[in-house]
């Protein structure tokens, strides 16, 4: 499939081309798993070592890795820098993966790139999450970026992303996820995530858990870096307003106030420890780079503006209420269903679709039972049939109807809510990226 006037692909090809010419992990799942390093340092050697040409910040963990990212990102956007965004999955376009300044890298910089070094990645059978991140890092060089935010796609000691150096590594939290690639237990899990601690570079963990603690306390001291837990030094408090739309903390550092009613249009309780870990990264970065308490409240504040970060708890409508959300994993789910539970409503429509490879049933267990269910799967290979879900989730007592398609479920929730009922859409990322 050519674009017959210069014999280049356009970009929808040049898509195609790069998700099923090769095993994708976000499509299909283990086939696309690799367990080293070696085709990325191929890869990058080709491209000229880019990520040497710009600072960054690599962030790992099992979930919050998102929103961390794009809060850093928009704090140093506010400061003035030219900065790098690289994240994982995309909700809508491929491109979200690869901003500066909040902008998507421009679709003939996509087909550029592949059309340059097609033949070569195909001799090299790179996978399309070597070639994504070989076009960020590309690109960020190119662009001559200040910095680059980088978000690790899956673990960390073996990831893509893995061969930047960065001026910090932050890994959020240790959770149950992917365990048939990182282990089954969170000290495995968190072996992998520790593989992006470098010598001598400083790392910020976000949440303590006697599991995991020494696991990264014994890497740091291997690789003689400076290690800060950020719930031990930083605590956000809650301050009550009514609001749908934004929340507001009191930072304090080691018990005294460090900001106060710093405001952040990300609903969600989660983000109360995704802003502990934030502010304990910025407190690092201050001292190498110029951040004012200026950027650090605007960059916070304008993060959805800034970064257009979704589907963390996205308010899609006000009548009926009406959320998003990507929370995947049993501990992501876990803070979905506490947020529910916090909301007043009528009743509660649910509309879920999951990904065949996640702990089904350990997630079904944790779903409200007073609720309306409308089962359906997300439009990719990985994609839980949905009378498969469904019969699931009988068996845990919660009842509902199948949908042929994730629009459809969701445009049923919507009809059949009152006012002062809540529409709430999620279960993968999938599944929310064809509603946002």
């Amino acid at each position: 499939m050519m674009n017959s006037e210069c014999g280049m692909m356009n970009y929808s090809e040049t898509l195609e081309w790069m998700f099923n010419k090769l095993p994708m992990y976000q499509r299909i799942g283990a086939a696309a798993y690799k367990a080293d390093l070696n085709n990325t340092i191929q890869l990058l050697q080709l491209l000229d070592n880019p990520q040497n040409n710009f600072k960054s910040v690599h962030i790992a963990g099992t979930n919050g890795k998102g929103s961390v990212s794009h809060l850093l990102a928009s704090v140093f956007q506010e400061a003035g820098y030219k900065t790098g965004l690289y994240t994982s999955p995309h909700l809508r376009d491929f491109r979200e993966r690869i901003r500066i300044n909040g902008e998507m890298i421009p679709e003939e910089n996509v087909t550029q790139f592949i059309d340059t070094y097609k033949d070569r990645f195909e001799q090299m059978e790179l996978s399309f999450f070597e070639m994504s991140v070989g076009m960020a890092f590309d690109y960020f060089a190119k662009e001559k970026i200040d910095i680059a935010i980088v978000e690790v796609g899956m673990g960390g000691r073996l990831d893509s992303t893995n061969l930047i150096t960065p001026e910090l590594s932050v890994i959020t939290n240790i959770d149950l996820d992917h365990t048939k690639f990182l282990g089954d237990t969170r000290a495995k899990i968190a072996y992998e995530k520790a593989g992006i601690i470098k010598p001598g570079i400083p790392v910020v963990i976000g949440e303590t858990h006697p599991e995991t603690e020494q696991v990264f306390i014994d890497k740091a001291k291997e690789c003689n870096s400076s290690i800060h837990f950020a719930d031990q030094i930083f605590d956000c408090d809650k301050i009550h307003i009514e609001s749908n739309t934004e929340q507001q903390f009191d930072v304090w550092k080691n018990s005294e106030l460090y900001l106060e009613a710093l405001e952040i249009p990300l609903m969600g309780n989660y983000q109360q420890k995704n802003l502990a870990t934030v502010m304990c990264a910025l407190d690092l970065l201050r001292g190498k780079f110029d951040l004012s308490e200026d950027d650090i409240r605007d960059g916070i504040g304008k993060v959805i503006k800034n970064t257009h970060l979704m589907g963390r708890w996205q308010i899609l409508c006000k009548d009926p209420l009406t959320v998003a959300d990507t929370g995947h994993n049993v501990a992501g789910i876990n803070e979905v269903v506490r947020q529910l539970a916090e909301i007043p409503y009528d009743k509660l429509h649910f509309v879920l679709g999951m990904v065949n490879d996640k702990d089904v049933d350990s997630v079904l267990q944790l779903l409200p039972h007073n609720a309306e269910y409308y089962f359906c799967k997300a439009d990719i290979p990985r994609g839980l049939d949905a009378n498969i879900l469904a019969e699931k989730a009988f068996d845990m007592g919660l009842r509902g109807q199948v949908f042929e398609s994730v629009s459809h479920a969701y445009r049923s929730a919507v009809n059949n809510a009152y006012f002062g009922d809540l529409v709430f859409i999620g279960g993968s990322n999938f599944t929310v990226a064809e509603v946002v």
